[in-house]
């Protein structure tokens, strides 16, 4: 992740979040014998030729670089699924459900298994098409929510935002990866600021509070007797 001086410090780079969708599981054909591999983050294999088995992508990938398997489109990339998705993005404001690494798994698949991928031009299409809709929807979102922060900041009341925030997030559910590494660093920033202002309110009260050692009735006080 970027530095924490830098103002986006949450938001991850392209690579970081290429390397986290390296580990989601893909489908392979292999045309190798050998037997099971152990990782850390799992066992996969054996592996035998023409029997699909399951396997990271970034093993995937490394198997298709040295011709050793086909790699298996997923399910959500056919030319029929991804047009369902464009029509409904496009019909309705809610995100519909895609994988978390959607936009990092078509690449790296465009990338390095194009040939395994019917309708290959066609898919790559939709998936733009489909980024660039969402995208469209993010950018209204945050218009929208931060013309109700100038308002609520205005008044000295970060709680409206809150609400605000609130009914967001259940609008911006399904975010892809890329999507929420857009919208984090706002979100991230805008909280600060409703920090400094709740902490700013609470502490004026506490300046505004009476004394309670100045008001405190102790009573009559007792004489002390000399020695």
């Amino acid at each position: 992740m970027a530095g924490t001086s830098d103002p986006h410090a949450s938001a991850f780079s392209a690579a970081e979040l290429e390397f986290l969708a390296e580990d989601e599981i893909i489908e392979i054909v292999p045309n190798l014998r050998m037997d099971a591999l152990n990782f850390i983050s799992g066992d996969f294999g054996p592996f035998r030729p023409q029997i699909p088995t399951q396997a990271p992508l970034w093993l995937a990938v490394a198997l298709k670089k040295r011709g050793k398997c086909t790699i298996r489109t997923p399910e959500w990339m056919s030319v029929d699924k991804l047009t369902q998705v464009l029509e409904a993005e496009r019909d309705s404001d809610k995100f519909q459900p895609l994988p978390f690494h959607y936009v990092q798994i078509s690449r790296l698949l465009f990338d390095h298994a194009q040939g395994d991928i019917p309708d290959t031009y066609m898919v790559r299409s939709l998936i733009e098409d489909i980024k660039d809709v969402r995208f469209h929807k993010i950018g209204k979102g945050l218009e929208s929510i931060s013309g109700e922060g100038t308002f609520a900041l205005k008044l000295l009341m970060p709680s409206v935002m809150l609400i605000g925030f609130s009914i967001a997030a259940n609008s911006l559910k399904n975010l892809s990866a890329m999507e929420a590494n857009i919208v984090r660093p706002f979100v991230t920033r805008a909280l600060e600021t409703f920090y400094k202002l709740s902490s700013s309110d609470m502490i004026q009260e506490t300046d505004h509070a009476p004394n309670r050692q100045q008001t405190a009735n102790r009573g009559p006080r007792r004489q002390l007797k000399d020695r």
